[in-house]
């Protein structure tokens, strides 16, 4: 076919030969192609959009409770590995309450064997280091380097002789850890009842969470 022969007459006989029927459907599907881009990218694709986002956002949250969940497992796991250090730490050592309630503690056993306590002075805790640990100021210290504190405990007790020995020795058989380092027992001058006056320094052994 010669373009250059056609002439707009014959284009529009042509035009006029298509039968209006095929025009019409033609024209119907293709406002129809329109109207459903024009409600796809106006309603559709902001609500897949939004489906798309909720379903990536359950996804995530899934992942992390798969990861919360095996985290519980793990630190469940660390737990029962460390029960049996806790017990035993929470057995012999001091926690900071118990210190703290000393005076208390001790007073039990003092009244009961017909002692009084006259002075009960807490020094500050002194760390004592794990092995192969480095000395260090305190302000440097790491708790992990630190394997407990011993906090010294300067005591005034009056009483008789025996009732401090019975003392002692209820003291001894306590589960927590105490040890006497000092001890100096001197006689009341012109006491008929045989009173004594005991001074000296006790060591306690703290928590080293409770203390750093």
């Amino acid at each position: 076919m010669d373009l250059n022969n056609i002439k707009v007459s014959d284009i529009k006989e042509k035009l006029q030969a298509i039968d209006k029927k095929t025009l019409i459907k033609f024209g119907i599907g293709f406002g129809g192609v329109i109207i459903f881009l024009i409600i796809y990218y106006a309603v559709l694709s902001p609500i897949v959009e939004e489906k798309k986002a909720l379903l990536d956002d359950k996804v995530l949250k899934e992942n992390e409770i798969i990861q919360f969940q095996n985290e519980i497992i793990t630190n469940k796991k660390k737990l029962k590995e460390l029960e049996p250090k806790y017990k035993e730490q929470s057995t012999l050592f001091h926690s900071k309450a118990e210190v703290e309630g000393l005076y208390q503690s001790l007073s039990k056993y003092a009244g009961v064997n017909g002692l009084i306590i006259s002075k009960i002075e807490k020094k500050k805790p002194k760390p004592v280091l794990k092995s192969g640990a480095a000395e260090q100021a305190a302000e440097l210290l790491n708790i992990n380097d630190v394997s407990y504190f011993k906090i010294p405990v300067e005591y005034e007790i009056k009483g008789n002789f025996l009732g401090y020995i019975k003392f002692k020795r209820a003291i001894a058989k306590s589960k927590k850890m105490l040890n006497f380092d000092k001890e100096s027992i001197s006689i009341v001058q012109n006491d008929t009842t045989g009173a004594i006056i005991a001074t000296g320094e006790l060591t306690i052994v703290g928590i080293p969470d409770e203390f750093f």
